[in-house]
């Protein structure tokens, strides 16, 4: 009963916290992280034990995996130069500088002293994600993160196998580069097999909830596997987790996507804020343990400031060393973004965890589990506190919802067009009605996509639109529905199933209208209502069409032999240049060069405008 009561107190106060953490507007982790550590010098409280079987195994597959599910399997792809370089790269630099340092600092042999800087070498997955996510980075910065970090623990995890086993025997340069190979071949192997099996699975059942309960086991079958062979488990869950994830959408039906997405998010949000606050509690018993050691505490302290400061400048150094490898298709990084990247190197579970694997024969042992301790508190509070401050100094903004919502609109319109098509190639004699509501409902969905992107020229800027009205005239009825259904079912008018499903089907509309008036919030709050914008209505005196110059084609990209995504016309000179889409973004770059502030775009069945200015649109007229 003890450990029951120690379980749910825990996840009480995690959640606690982090509800606190998000009304002060405050990073979740680096909170539980001080809490944690507090709580560890109160006598009434039983610290937990942080085994590190239980993190490496039991708690970092599921996070992984959940993190694996959520990323972008073309992102991961498109930017895998960068990920590689910095996933393995910067771990063995980091490692090495690392082990130079201790080795100089503390009596320690190499391999212990390399050890540390396995240890210390790998930025976390849960903690980058997390705060690069609330610091509003640009969406490209954020994949390179995540990939990096899905990855580095692979390499650091094998670096710190090979320099215990230096511990004990000699090894030579040979073995380790044999070790590595393998490990990251198997690895890789092990989880593309299990994730092919896990997706052929998947296509086979249709009950939402066997499809869920077996998603469970996915990240443990292939860390298993992996590790079973002494391959890295961790290259096996992250592999299984992008294949799995990249063909949810074709081999899961849409009630198991809900519910895989669902449970997962709610299994990654327990488990990766509550290793902040077991990382916290373990503060009191790791400094016991290293003042014991016959090493002056003042030179311990010395020792861990000067490995906090080389595993910050390390990264720094590195990345802006080869900062022409961390583009795409040749683009080198903004400079100021590869510094975002270089800063975002927070440590967290998994280099505690990884101290905590030393064999208990290692030299200094204490002490080195409290230099972890310390990098893994110095990144979180001096890196995670200080990334949006330096965002915003640098200029280093997110994705704009505004263009977010104009790239919904532009998929959607493709999309439906597809779906109508298909629909009248299946309609049968006496569809044509359904067909023509078909159609009908088509339109309003992306009108009402347009009205989110802002207001039409001339509108007043504080009207409400038929969206918005539509949203808070059916949420009110909603209401009411549900009302009167619950009301029902307490004269017992009707079996419990059937009031069931009807609940269930008021949830999901008015969840999908929750989602529509948060997204249109962010939209309207991204651009204020007092801006030059809304009062000089640019679409308004801009013409609808106008003569193409370089016969459609983007002349920066055809220079450049790059292919663009999309096109799109200036509405003054008639200059073409490719979307913010394209690798080149020269539309953009046109309208900063000559201020001409309202294009169209010129793809087939597409008429809509839009003004760089006033982020107005016009959706334009039907084809």
């Amino acid at each position: 009963m003890q450990e029951l009561l120690l379980i749910t107190s825990l996840v009480a106060v995690v959640l606690v916290i982090t509800e606190v953490a998000r009304r002060l507007r405050i990073s979740a982790p680096l909170l539980l992280l001080a809490v944690g550590a507090a709580g560890s010098y109160l006598p009434f409280i039983t610290v937990p034990e942080l085994d590190p079987e239980l993190v490496l195994v039991f708690l970092l597959p599921p996070l992984l995996y959940a993190a694996a599910l959520k990323t972008s399997l073309i992102d991961f792809k498109n930017y895998r130069a960068p990920i590689g370089w910095l996933s393995i790269g910067a771990v063995l630099v980091t490692a090495a500088g690392v082990g130079l340092v201790a080795a100089w600092m503390l009596p320690i042999p190499w391999a212990a002293a390399f050890a540390l800087g396995a240890i210390v070498a790998p930025p976390d997955a849960v903690a980058a994600t997390a705060v690069a996510r609330q610091a509003g980075l640009p969406r490209r910065v954020v994949t390179i993160l995540e990939g990096e970090s899905l990855i580095n623990d692979a390499t650091a995890l094998v670096s710190l196998r090979t320099a215990i086993a230096a511990l004990a025997a000699t090894v030579t340069v040979v073995e380790v580069g044999w070790d590595f190979a393998t490990a990251v071949a198997l690895g890789v192997g092990a989880g593309f097999l299990v994730g092919k099996v896990a997706t052929l699975v998947f296509r086979q059942i249709s009950e939402t909830m066997i499809v869920t309960a077996m998603s469970f086991l996915v990240p443990f079958f292939a860390f298993a596997l992996a590790e079973s062979f002494h391959a890295s488990g961790v290259l096996a869950v992250v592999t299984a987790g992008l294949i799995v994830g990249h063909a949810t959408p074709v081999v899961k039906s849409a009630p198991a996507r809900i519910a895989s997405w669902m449970n997962w998010g709610t299994v990654q949000f327990v488990l990766e804020h509550t290793v902040f606050l077991l990382i916290g509690l373990q503060t009191r018993q790791i400094l016991a343990d290293a003042n014991e050691f016959p090493v002056g505490n003042g030179w311990i302290a010395l020792t861990a400031i000067a490995v906090l400061l080389t595993t910050i400048a390390l990264r720094l150094v590195y990345i802006f060393g080869i900062r022409r490898f961390l583009g795409q298709r040749h683009r080198q990084l903004p400079w100021q973004e590869s510094a975002i990247i270089g800063w975002a190197g927070m440590r967290g579970v998994v280099t505690l965890a990884a101290a905590l694997t030393l064999p208990v024969v290692t030299p200094m042992r204490p002490v080195l589990v409290l230099i972890a301790l310390v990098v893994t508190a110095g990144t979180l509070f001096i890196q995670g506190l200080s990334l949006p401050w330096v965002a915003r100094r640098l200029n280093v903004r997110g994705p704009d919802p505004r263009e977010d919502a104009l790239q919904v609109v532009m998929v959607s319109q493709r999309a439906a067009k597809v779906g109508l098509a298909e629909a009248k190639a299946e309609a049968r004699p006496g569809d044509e009605a359904l067909l023509t509501e078909l159609s009908d409902q088509s339109k309003h969905r992306i009108e009402s996509m347009w009205e989110r992107l802002g207001h039409r020229p001339g509108q007043d800027a504080t009207s409400e639109t038929r969206g918005m009205a539509y949203r808070r005239l059916r949420l009110v009825a909603l209401h009411a529905e549900r009302r009167k259904v619950l009301q029902l079912r307490n004269l017992g008018f009707a079996d419990a199933a059937v009031l069931s499903q009807v609940l269930t089907e008021l949830d999901i509309e008015e969840s999908m209208l929750n989602t529509r008036e948060t997204a249109e919030r962010e939209i309207r709050e991204s651009v204020p209502d007092d801006s030059p914008g809304r009062r000089v209505p640019h679409l308004s005196l801009a013409a609808s069409e106008i003569d193409f110059l370089a016969h459609g084609e983007c002349v920066e990209c055809v220079a450049q032999k790059r292919e663009p995504v999309e096109l799109r016309m200036c509405l003054t000179c008639g200059h073409v240049a490719c979307c913010d889409s394209s690798p080149g973004q020269h539309a953009a770059r046109h309208f900063r060069q000559t201020g001409h502030p309202v294009m169209r775009s010129i793809e087939p069945g597409e008429r809509w405008r839009w003004c760089y200015v006033d982020n107005l649109h016009d959706p334009g007229p039907e084809d």
